[in-house]
């Protein structure tokens, strides 16, 4: 375990009204020992950039269902690196087909999670990147 809490942004970027799997996901975080900021419905990258440089995260994990999931992970990506923060992971997960993933995955995103994927396998990547960029800085 590290020795201080991994610091999360949940967010819900663009129109999707479909929160339950970002809140289960928040909560799970939150229960595995991860300081979890919620950010609610609605929110724009603009938004959710800046939140985590404000909140200073490690990681941001977004949540998507609507379908914009290569406008919104590449714009918060970009935002997040003009910003030089490259060091936050962004991850997150939703209605995302696999060439889509890895498509984002080859622009600097994260690894990214389906339906049905277990809490238990997003808190261990998290854990694990977390760990494992503490050990290279």
């Amino acid at each position: 375990m590290p020795d201080r809490p991994i610091r999360v942004l949940v967010a819900k970027p663009g129109l999707d009204g479909h929160d339950r799997g970002a809140k289960v996901v928040a909560a799970a975080l939150r229960d595995a020992g991860m300081e979890v900021i919620y950010t609610g419905l609605h929110q724009t990258p603009e938004m959710i950039a800046t939140a985590a440089i404000q909140e200073d995260v490690d990681v941001v994990g977004l949540s998507i269902l609507s379908g914009a999931h290569m406008t919104l992970f590449p714009r918060v990506h970009e935002l997040l690196k003009k910003d030089g923060r490259e060091d936050i992971l962004l991850t997150g997960g939703g209605i995302i087909p696999k060439e889509d993933m890895d498509a984002l995955q080859a622009m600097g995103v994260g690894k990214l999670f389906g339906p049905g994927t277990s809490t238990g396998d997003l808190i261990a990547y998290i854990r694990d990147w977390f760990a494992k960029e503490r050990q290279e800085a």
